[in-house]
């Protein structure tokens, strides 16, 4: 059967695997990111810019060169300068004296919600207009409760602000109703944008309209057409309404219902594969947006029950025109994007959307939250076309459109465990995607497209110019072999066989290489915290473990977290030899060293020799150690050498060239030799090509049959991570000579 399934996967493309083959076929109608802007360097001069700072809701000026978000932190509107979208430039902030929730921009000013509640039960909050040019505040009007978003007309008129009153979460397990209600505020405007009714805000009434708590409307997002009606999304009572912002009537209402979605990861375990269904899910809509005057769409999050992973396009009188069942999680899947420890819960949870105008045509944008990408359709009047994924940096919550600048913007809010929150950029007009650069075929017998991620360690087929093997770490509970088609643009992940018949629980594997006698050596990392041993496999071409092969117990008691990482077969004095790279120093190792720990197969003895490593450059410090090794023939081999640091702060990652000429490697417990080692490429600018976020783990290394450097990094499953995956052709192996 597995063989059965590698054959009917080959060759079957990304567009044909999800139904949409003929979208996006034509040229120069694709976004490319431009850049990737960190929030923290809109602090003011002097701050420590360690200081956690967030983009959330972002907004821009008519002309489109200011851009305004929040910065619920700093209790700030940060303000910038994107007349140049690859330059921008701080601006300032504007302090609001509580929490933005949402910021919207008009001819004259802008205007943020700002969250004054003293708890759930005090909900307060109000309107802030702010002069662009000044950034003082110069009005502050009460929305009699806790703003979440606000939108603006496009003639000025009118600025509505969705006030949500939320839950307490840790009351009745946060389930609704809980007073205060929530209602929808309407602000009007004079022609200057300055609040003609700043002390009378217009509340409209949304109680009684929802099956679910209809007592406790608690409106998410608003969002308004050109005929200044405003669609209000209430997430939590899985209800939509149509409001007319002139007389305050509600037009419409209706229930945003239920949906079943097959073929999609639903199980605690760590794997992205489809192993279920989820069967009326209410949608609970978060984020919602007019595509035209009488359709808009929504984003179905989820909250405390529901969240149907995917999003609908709605008629304004409620009915359903579309609705994306498991596209958006088959696309995460597809892509290495899948979150695979929400997968019990929300899956790819869907967030945000925007529409906007590009080439001539309408394009819908749906971000997923936890899978840190947004998709882009095609809208054309019926089923959308999907035409790309676009990655984004860690927690993307606000989308935004600049249609007249060719421009699409995404706020990303993370800013925690070594990641920063950032705005990226993406330009449309590009002939092709510049992303993904792998993706993976659908497994016909899953109905689904092979989920995957964390590829750790890398090898080239020596046979076929165009296959390369990968592995995943122990961030999944199947450590897997992937087979993957290099002749294809993307690259495709054509099929998978899982590790088996291992004596341990728990593989982490991060090294392969091809055996010249046939199947894989595998390296495990191990962990001495998690009895999980550092181990040096023989597994056949099916997965199935042949041989065990363990370091001499004396070392073992020397062993440090981070271990066995690349593993390489080559050839010393005639015979087939084993090397595995171990990535930072154990106790017995100087300072600055790591092992090289080679493996004879015929006499099964190891021996070892140092590796001297960088010390760190970065200025936020961290530590510098081995991702892969390659052998290069006539004892030569190729070093993946890495810091543990990414974006800005990133400053080593390189390529090194060892030699075994004239060296012997020493048996444990006596003196090690020292191997020099030559730079040979620095794969920063390489890595950094992509405008994103500088990736903290290149991982896996290849040379194909051909003779071209293949590298490959780690995704980390997408858990604090971006979730980017990036294999990169770095061209000719001798480069390296």
């Amino acid at each position: 059967m597995r063989s059965l399934r590698k054959k009917l996967m080959v060759g079957v493309s990304l567009a044909v695997a999800l139904g949409m083959g003929g979208a996006a076929a034509n040229a120069a109608s694709f976004f490319e990111r431009i850049n990737s802007y960190p929030v923290y360097k809109t602090l003011p001069e002097g701050a420590d810019l360690s200081t956690e700072t967030v983009a959330e809701i972002i907004a821009a000026s008519k002309d489109g060169r200011t851009l305004a978000f929040t910065d619920s932190p700093g209790e700030a509107i940060v303000f910038v300068n994107a007349t140049n979208p690859v330059n921008i430039q701080p601006i300032g902030r504007a302090d609001l004296g509580g929490e933005p929730t949402s910021v919207a921009f008009g001819a004259h000013a802008a205007y943020a919600g700002v969250n004054t509640s003293e708890d759930f039960i005090n909900a307060s909050g109000h309107l802030a207009v702010i002069d662009p040019e000044t950034l003082e505040v110069t009005a502050s009007c009460d929305a009699q409760g806790q703003p979440d978003a606000v939108a603006i007309s496009e003639d000025g008129r009118f600025v509505a602000v969705a006030i949500e009153n939320e839950r307490d979460e840790d009351l009745n397990d946060g389930v609704i109703p809980q007073m205060p209600a929530g209602h929808l505020a309407v602000f009007d405007l004079d022609g200057e944008g300055q609040v003609t009714n700043c002390d009378s805000v217009r509340i409209v009434d949304l109680t009684g309209l929802a099956e679910v708590a209809g007592s406790d409307p608690e409106p998410e997002f608003v969002s308004i057409n050109g005929n200044n009606e405003a669609v209000v999304a209430m997430q939590e009572n899985n209800h939509l309404a149509v409001v007319d912002l002139a007389t305050g009537e509600v037009t419409a209402h209706f229930s945003a219902g239920a949906v079943s979605v097959d073929n999609i990861p639903v199980t605690k375990a760590r794997m992205s594969d489809a192993s279920g269904s989820i069967a009326d899910v209410p949608r609970e809509p978060d984020a919602v947006a007019w595509i035209d005057n009488d359709r808009f769409v929504t984003a179905n999050e989820g909250d405390y029950e529901g969240g149907s992973r995917g999003f609908t396009i709605w008629s304004k009188t409620g009915e359903v025109l579309f609705d994306s069942g498991d596209q958006m999680e088959h696309i995460g899947m597809s892509h290495g994007h899948y979150p695979a420890k929400r997968a019990s819960k929300k899956g790819t949870e869907p967030e945000g959307v925007a529409v906007g105008e590009f080439g001539g045509e309408t394009m819908i944008f749906v971000n997923s939250e936890r899978g840190n990408f947004v998709t882009v359709y095609r809208d054309t009047g019926g089923e959308p076309e999907f035409v790309q994924l676009l990655p984004t940096h860690v927690g993307p919550e606000g989308l935004l459109t600049i249609p007249q600048r060719d421009l699409f913007l995404v706020a990303n809010e993370v800013d925690e465990d070594g990641v920063r929150a950032h705005v990226g950029l993406y330009q449309f007009g590009a002939d092709a995607p510049a992303y993904p650069s792998i993706v993976s075929a659908m497994d016909p017998e899953k109905s689904a497209p092979i989920g995957w991620g964390a590829l750790s360690g890398l090898a080239a087929d020596p046979n076929n110019t165009n296959t390369l093997y990968a592995v995943s770490d122990s961030f999944y509970d199947e450590a897997r072999i992937y087979t993957i088609d290099i002749s294809t643009s993307p690259a495709t992940i054509t099929s998978y066989v899982t590790v088996t018949g291992a004596g341990q629980e728990r593989l982490d594997l991060e090294g392969i290489a091809v055996a010249s006698d046939g199947g894989f050596w595998l390296a495990s990392e191990g962990h001495p915290d998690n009895e999980r041993g550092h181990l040096l496999l023989k597994v056949g071409t099916d997965g199935a473990v042949e041989t065990e092969i363990t370091l001499p117990d004396e070392l073992v008691a020397q062993a440090e977290r981070f271990s066995f990482e690349g593993v390489t077969e080559f050839e010393m004095n005639g015979e087939p030899m084993v090397a595995v790279a171990v990535q930072r120093e154990w106790k017995d190792d100087p300072k600055g060293f790591v092992k090289l720990a080679l493996y004879n197969p015929a006499d099964e003895t190891w021996g070892f020799v140092h590796y001297p490593l960088d010390a760190p450059a970065s200025p936020a410090g961290g530590w510098v150690g081995l991702s892969e090794i390659v052998s290069l023939g006539d004892g030569r081999f190729a070093i993946l050498e890495r810091d543990n640091k990414g974006g800005e702060d990133a400053a080593i990652k390189q390529i090194t060239v060892v030699s075994m000429d004239g060296v012997t490697p020493a048996a444990y417990g006596e003196d090690l030799p020292v191997l020099q080692k030559r730079m040979a490429m620095d794969i920063l600018p390489h890595m950094a090509a992509a405008k994103g976020w500088i990736l903290d783990k290149p991982e896996g290394l290849a040379i194909t049959a051909d003779g071209h450097l293949i590298l490959i990094t780690d995704n980390d499953g997408v858990d604090d991570a971006p979730g980017e995956t990036q294999l990169i052709n770095l061209g000719p192996a001798t480069r390296l000579n």
